[in-house]
């Protein structure tokens, strides 16, 4: 019942920021114990955790992605949005929304479709 669905620029240069909303229907975002995740697959390769938000707006980021990354909510619109600064071409992949976290997939129960990122000049 709970839908995701990202949005945002497929086209960002290098150096710039990455900025993508997850607008989240049939579920609150502040419903308690649920976390709110990125994750993202480059081509040819495995799915990779970015960072999630919680109910309350606790955050946790991988630690190879940290220092670049941003992950905030807006819950008046049921969204989080995901910030990744100073990007490169490795960055260049489909980002999914989903909800949930943990140590294995089967944790994230609800996905968004995926949105392709390319980073070019």
């Amino acid at each position: 019942q709970v839908q995701l669905q990202e949005s945002g620029p497929g086209l960002v240069k290098p150096s710039q920021t990455l900025s993508l909303t997850c607008t989240v229907s049939g579920g609150s975002i502040t419903t308690n114990d649920y976390w709110w995740s990125w994750i993202r697959q480059p081509p040819g390769k495995g799915l990779e955790w970015i960072g999630s938000v919680n109910y309350g707006g606790s955050t946790y980021y991988s630690p190879s992605l940290k220092s670049r990354t941003s992950i905030s909510r807006d819950t008046s619109k049921n969204q989080f949005t995901l910030q990744l600064s100073s990007v490169t071409p490795e960055d260049a992949a489909v980002y999914y929304c989903a909800r949930g976290s943990g140590s294995s997939w089967s944790n994230f129960g609800s996905w968004g479709q995926g949105t392709q990122v390319t980073v070019a000049s």
